[in-house]
């Protein structure tokens, strides 16, 4: 299945609320992500005309709750995609915080549905349960969860859930409320997309493996009678020269040692996550190698869990491998880049003209404030033109 070249995709930006700076793997180049950072990087990403930004979660980032509710009145259009987390919430209690920052936010709000794939972090929240068994939970969480949000009173009595006269009492703005993401590549993961997800996410492997894995996730939503949307987690190096990209997919890394590689990677290799070891996969843990197709480097991998890979190359490539992955059936996009204000703006700029992207149609031309050489001069003189 493929989708037009010429169809609006939906591009997102992230909020790093567990740390930002210029290098991966050092203190040195970090910034304090406090919330005057958060807003300078919301502001930007709303008035650059992305579609939403993602908020992490877990216990190394701020809660994504609260950074949604202080952003969402500061921005306009930007929707926040925030996470709930079966096991960890009870469903009617994140089916009235959905409902509650759904009206709050006019609308804007969008869920992630997060299992976790790290036991020590599951038994540090208190989650006892094996893999199989997270994603059973999974499946009670959002048969309650979704007929809340529907207007239902809920009785229901599954294996890990019970709820006697569940509901909620102020509805949420989108209808049936708002939609749900989520990410997994194990089988349990897949069968939980298939039955009950709005949108598919996957993170950035090369484009065939991507491929593979949509196919499997496609046929078995199509058995259910379902037809889901699709998206992807990249992050993105482009500067306006090839050579320009490459040499700062290298800086980035540049202060990274062996010691943390490795550090990293045993944490990575204790987690029972699938995508998190086709992720590890793609770099084994060394620094040879990680240029894994067109414009597709997974350097990032090496010190970050989750998401690994980024996109590198100028505007155009950059832009080509979007469509490539577009062609796939991907519509939203969920961009980052390290530090998130500077290359916000630095990919909104370069890239965003080069797609059709959902906000593009809406986006007014603004007028830009310059004199004849690019800044007007300090007499308020116009000068020579």
């Amino acid at each position: 299945m493929s989708t037009s070249a010429q169809h609006n995709i939906n591009l997102f930006w992230f909020l790093p609320t567990h740390g930002d700076g210029r290098y991966l793997g050092t203190t040195q180049g970090a910034r304090a992500v406090d919330l005057p950072y958060l807003q300078q990087v919301a502001l930007a990403a709303d008035q650059l005309g992305y579609y939403g930004v993602l908020i992490p979660t877990g216990k190394s980032c701020e809660d994504a709750w609260i950074i949604a509710s202080a952003l969402a009145p500061m921005t306009k259009n930007l929707r926040y995609l925030v996470a709930v987390r079966p096991g960890l919430q009870p469903p009617a209690l994140a089916a009235r915080m959905a409902a509650t920052l759904d009206r709050l936010s006019e609308g804007r709000l969008l869920i992630n549905v997060v299992t976790g794939g790290d036991p020590v972090e599951n038994r540090g929240d208190g989650i006892f349960l094996s893999h199989a068994e997270r994603y059973q939970v999974t499946r009670e969480f959002l048969d309650v969860y979704s007929r809340l949000l529907k207007g239902e009173k809920v009785d229901y009595a599954g294996e890990h859930i019970r709820v006697e006269g569940a509901e909620i009492t102020f509805p949420p703005v989108q209808e049936n409320g708002p939609p749900l993401y989520f990410g997994g590549s194990s089988e349990d993961a897949i069968e939980v997309a298939a039955n009950q997800i709005d949108t598919y996410l996957t993170w950035g492997e090369p484009v065939e493996q991507v491929a593979e894995k949509l196919a499997v996730v496609r046929q078995r939503a199509q058995k259910k009678g379902r037809t889901l949307s699709y998206g992807i987690r990249l992050h993105v190096i482009v500067r306006e020269t090839e050579e320009e990209a490459w040499a700062a997919a290298d800086r980035l890394i540049a202060h990274l040692d062996d010691e943390t590689i490795a550090a990293a990677q045993k944490i990575f290799a204790r987690m029972d996550s699938a995508g998190q070891a086709r992720m590890s996969a793609l770099h084994s843990g060394s620094r040879e190698g990680l240029r894994i197709g067109p414009n597709l480097w997974a350097g990032v991998g090496l010190a970050r869990g989750g998401a690994g890979t980024a996109l590198v190359g100028n505007p155009q490539q950059v832009a080509d491998r979007i469509r490539e992955y577009q062609a796939l059936g991907i519509e939203n996009f969920i961009f980052s880049g390290y530090p998130h204000l500077e290359e916000a703006h630095r990919f909104a700029e370069l890239v965003m003209p080069l797609l059709p992207h959902a906000s593009h149609a809406t986006k007014k031309q603004r007028v830009v404030n310059t004199g004849p050489f690019g800044e007007i001069l300090a007499s308020g003189e116009t000068g020579k033109r």
